[in-house]
């Protein structure tokens, strides 16, 4: 009789820091979008697996907040969050921008990265942005500083270098079960992505003038008779003035981001979508604990 066919699963934690290129490249193996992507830095706050099948493989792919010096206590929070899904992952792959080269954030995260007691792979992203004489001393460079067990030079927007990535993560996940069922491409529920994927055109839209700190939430998620579905959302702002700046005049700003997220969400549901988004201003939402837990973080009490 022939020998079953054993399935191998493993989570590997993209880290890196803010504007690496984590959430593009997550969603590039992923072959959809299940993370958000912004030229505002820190868009990520939490943990979003991505699962990708490679063979038999499942590969658990987890996108971690970008990893900075914080200054606030939101700050505090994602970067601890970034930290323990690495420690918590079967493997971390450090994403590096090529372009940037070892700069002071990328070797603070290298001198943390020696205490992460789990394998390590480096991902040089971006490099069609630099001339491949530059890029073979820049990898000596990173694993003079941390051994690696491999190397990969990457570019996630291109998507070069994927397929042999993906090849070698489905060889080195530990033979076990899979974890999510075969057709599910992410752990984050449908709401919250619904929320995410808001967020995202929010900071499109209002990159200058909105702080990152502001949040978007799905308060309401009902599926009508005829099977299209109705959404709720509130983008919360910490002061009038800028809600103000967010809804624009006679609320064209507000149209626009709602027919954005509206569109992208229905690709995504496969179904006709509805969007009320409303704007409210919460005073220091973001020292409030609950929102914390909301978004999947622990809210830092110092």
């Amino acid at each position: 009789m022939n020998e079953p066919v054993k399935t191998r699963c493993g989570f590997i934690a993209i880290v890196g820091a803010p504007n690496a290129g984590k959430s593009t490249l997550v969603n590039a193996m992923v072959g959809s979008k299940v993370t958000i992507v912004s030229h505002k830095v820190q868009t990520t706050r939490s943990l979003v697996r991505g699962v990708v099948m490679r063979g038999q493989s499942q590969i658990v792919l987890v996108d971690t907040p970008g990893i900075f010096q914080p200054q606030r206590r939101l700050d505090r929070a994602m970067v601890t969050k970034a930290w323990s899904g690495a420690e918590d992952a079967d493997r971390v792959a450090v994403l590096v921008d090529a372009s940037r080269g070892l700069d002071d954030e990328v070797r603070t995260i290298f001198k943390r990265m020696v205490q992460v007691r789990r394998p390590r792979i480096l991902l040089l992203n971006k490099i069609d942005q630099l001339s491949r004489d530059k890029l073979l001393p820049l990898a000596a460079a990173a694993n003079d500083l941390v051994p690696f067990e491999r190397t990969f030079m990457i570019s996630a927007t291109r998507e070069h270098g994927l397929p042999d990535l993906l090849d070698y993560l489905a060889e080195v996940v530990a033979p076990g079960p899979w974890l999510y069922p075969e057709d599910q491409i992410s752990d984050l529920p449908m709401r919250m992505l619904a929320s995410e994927i808001t967020r995202e055109k929010v900071y499109e839209r209002l990159h200058q003038e909105l702080p990152y700190s502001s949040t978007v939430e799905t308060e309401s998620w009902t599926v009508k008779k005829d099977g299209s579905v109705r959404i709720e959302q509130t983008l919360f702002v910490e002061r009038e003035s800028q809600r103000k700046i967010a809804l624009g005049k006679d609320g064209a700003t507000i149209k626009a981001i709602s027919t954005g997220s509206r569109k992208e969400i229905e690709e995504l549901t496969e179904t006709r979508v509805h969007l009320f988004l409303y704007v409210k201003v919460r005073d220091a939402w973001a020292d409030d604990p609950e929102r914390y837990r909301a978004m999947g973080l622990e809210f830092p009490k110092d």
